[in-house]
């Protein structure tokens, strides 16, 4: 699958990083779709990793990268939504892998846990990383749902 459209999505703890990966991914000719937050005024993470949730299983994104202050929260929500594999990286091995071994759709960073120069590094290696593939990974994956 060619990743063409990254959707975004953030509370307000991860409002400013959100805006250094959006600017990002434009600079590398993606196609950014922007769910909110639209500023640093205190939001609710489950509503807008839904919004993202929605992007991705309906097509209008392929990848979806989500942020909150430590990444946990909004991940939780994400993976509440049929067809959503989020998973929460922190470095570029958790990302790389995030897509080689569990196919994942979406990653969730921690504005509050890794800095931004990380955080972009985890979303480069995530939208260039394939997935494996084979028995055991698809295996595992079809147990999922």
């Amino acid at each position: 699958m060619t990743v063409r459209t990254v959707a975004l999505a953030s509370d307000h703890a991860g409002y400013e990083l959100k805006a250094q990966i959006a600017g990002q991914l434009e600079g590398a000719g993606y196609t950014v779709l922007d769910l909110g937050t639209d500023g640093p005024a205190s939001v609710d993470y489950p509503d807008f990793a839904a919004a993202l949730a929605v992007a991705v299983t309906d097509g209008r994104a392929q990848r979806g990268v989500l942020i909150c202050g430590s990444g946990i929260g909004i991940s939780i929500a994400a993976n509440r939504h049929p067809g959503i594999r989020a998973a929460l990286v922190h470095d570029v091995t958790t990302a790389r892998l995030s897509r080689e071994h569990n196919d994942a759709n979406v990653i969730a960073l921690g504005a509050r846990i890794v800095g931004p120069e990380i955080a972009k590094d985890c979303v480069e290696v995530f939208l260039k990383a394939g997935f494996e593939g084979g028995e055991r990974h698809s295996r595992r994956i079809a147990k999922m749902g």
